[in-house]
Parts: structure tokens; sequence; C-alpha cells
């Protein structure tokens, strides 16, 4: 093919809306969580991106320390994960350019029908947490070192039980991701800490349901981050700003704002907020 055959088809291409930088070649990696692409998130915005940019995102999805780790050693191109304390350290270390506050939802805390520890009528997680430990009740903990794994060690200090208060007789570690623990849960009707959105499009529910809810501790931010080239000179810095830039933009956000699994919204845009 001649130089003025591919100006021409070039051309044509502009004149279509089709971007014609495509390649197969021209992809970046995302390390990300179990609970993004377990809610189907990813499935929602990632080929809109890929069309509008040309840029094919490849999702690495691990718990959140795992994604850091990766990130550390320049095996992935951009970081999007959810413990901002994890996250701000990972920036301050250069490992990371800069940080953005890209979307939220919430943690429920789920369990059996029967709710034996009765921490649906308990005030605060603190106090349900406390059932569960005095009672001995089952609970499944993903204790993979993930963003929700994090959190959920969190509540637990706060509630006053460290580590040497949870019995192995109750307290089981499954040491894998959302939709593997709800799984565990759900077959031995345990109580679980999940993120909402894995929990919408979980299908295995069981016996299980929400108990506890709506409480300032369970709030659950992601943020998003693009791996520092000064440190690993061979990542894709440009296209991961490209996907960055997509996803704090008004665009990026009305997308994540449409999402929705059964007839709620997943996540709430909240870049820049």
């Amino acid at each position: 093919m001649n130089l003025r055959v591919v100006c021409l088809l070039g051309s044509l291409f502009g004149l279509l809306g089709v971007n014609s930088s495509y390649s197969e070649d021209r992809f970046i990696t995302l390390a990300s969580t179990t609970s993004t692409e377990n809610s189907g998130l990813f499935d929602h915005l990632l080929p809109v991106f890929t069309k509008e940019s040309g840029i094919e995102v490849r999702v690495v999805a691990v718990g959140t320390g795992k994604a850091i780790r990766m990130a550390q050693t320049g095996d992935a191109d951009v970081l999007l994960v959810h413990h901002r304390a994890s996250e701000e350290v990972f920036v301050e270390e250069g490992y990371g350019v800069e940080r953005f506050d890209v979307m939220y939802n919430d943690f429920v805390i789920v369990g059996p029908d029967g709710d034996p520890a009765s921490i649906a009528t308990k005030s605060n997680v603190s106090e349900a947490l406390q059932a569960i430990a005095e009672n001995a009740v089952i609970f499944a903990s993903r204790g993979d070192d993930s963003g929700t794994h994090k959190k959920e060690l969190s509540l637990w200090d706060s509630a006053g039980i460290d580590s040497s208060k949870r019995d192995s007789s109750w307290y089981r570690e499954t040491g894998a991701g959302m939709g593997a623990t709800l799984n565990v849960a759900s077959g031995i009707n345990s109580y679980t800490l999940t993120d909402r959105a894995t929990w919408l499009k979980f299908a295995n529910k069981g016996a299980l349901k929400i108990l506890l809810e709506g409480e300032p501790p369970l709030f659950n931010q992601y943020g998003v981050i693009k791996v520092n080239p000064e440190r690993h000179p061979h990542i894709k810095h440009a296209d991961g700003q490209v996907l960055i830039d997509w996803l704090i933009s008004e665009r990026g956000q009305s997308l994540i704002n449409d999402y929705q699994i059964v007839g709620e919204q997943g996540f709430f845009a909240n870049a820049g907020k």
C-alpha cells in the first residue's frame, strides 16, 4: 500500500470518527481489585475507553495489597484500589505520581437470615462485631491483605477485638477474593464483610442477607494512581495518563454513575469532590 492510499484511508477514518490509532499491541496494565472486577464495572467502562482512545486495558484483579506490590515492582502502569492510607504511602515513597479520587460505594456486613449474633439490632459496627465475637459465631474473613481485609481489620480494632481475641474456631480466613469469600460464607452460613457492588452482583447468596449497612465507618473510597516513570522507565506512562484523565473526566464519571447492578447504582463518581 503506497503512502497516498494510507493518507486517504487515514482521512476517511477521521471523517467517520474511527480511531485509527488503535493497535492490538497498544495496551496498558491496570492493577486493581477483585471487587471492581467481580462487580462487572470494568466490563461496563473499559470497552468504551478502548473504543474512544485506541488503548486496550488489561486488568490484573487481586487484593489491594498485592496490586500495590505489583505496581511497586513496575508490573503495572496504573493502580486503582481502595485503601487510601496505603495509596498515599505509595505516592509518598515515590512509586506513584499523584493520587486521584475516582468513586465510592460502601461496605456491608452480611450474614445468615436468622442472625444468630443479633447484629441487626446493634446501633453501630463495633457493637455488631463485639456480638459476633462474644457469641463465637462464624465470620469469614478474606485474610488476603486486600482493601476489604484492611478495612475489616480496622473495624475489629475499633471494636476492641484484636487478633488475640479472634479465635480460629469461629474466625475463618479464606485467603481469597471477595466472590470466593462470599461463596464460602454462603456455604457455611457465616457473617462476612463485603463491598456492596460485589454483593449485588453475587448470585449465590443462599440464606445470606445484608444485616448491617449505612454506618460512616463502612464508607469505601477508590483512588487511581499512575506508576512513577522515574522509578520504572519502562511503564507506559503516556497511555496510563490517558486512562486516568478519562476516568476522572466528565465522560468517565458519567459512565461510572450510569453503572447499575440489579437496578441499583454500583458506584458513585466523586473525582475532584
